[in-house]
């Protein structure tokens, strides 16, 4: 009987968590990675409509910690961190005294989903 409930236990882990958090090189791959909205949910988990400008907005991970996120002629640049143990991703801008933080929901090869501070969750795809 304890063989059979360890079995379970055992299966239940290991059912592939849709939401799973993975290790920081999924962010940027070897060298980096261009990352572009997909959807996004108010705080209340209803979708939200993205505008044209959103969609063409992207955001590249590159594997020494600098990111680039631009779109419509503008480009703003910084420094990032991941913190896989607490599921957050820092965002350091340069040349200001801005530092945004995101709870990590989901975090695999081709998929990151993003909640604010506002509650606000920005799910990401790869740029194909």
């Amino acid at each position: 009987m304890l063989y059979s409930l360890l079995l379970s236990v055992l299966l239940l882990s290991c059912g592939g968590d849709k939401e799973e958090v993975g290790a920081e090189t999924l962010l940027s791959g070897p060298d980096n990675k261009t990352w572009v909205a997909n959807e996004e949910l108010n705080a209340a988990g209803d979708e939200q409509d993205l505008s044209k400008e959103e969609k063409a907005q992207t955001m590249q991970f590159y594997a020494d910690g600098r990111f680039a996120m631009g779109g419509g002629g503008s480009l703003q640049t910084g420094t990032w961190q991941f913190d896989q143990a607490a599921k957050r991703l820092t965002l350091q801008f340069e040349g200001q005294d801005v530092t945004q933080n995101f709870e990590v929901q989901k975090l695999d090869d081709d998929e990151l989903n993003l909640r604010g501070a506002d509650g606000t969750v920005l799910e990401l795809e790869v740029k194909k």
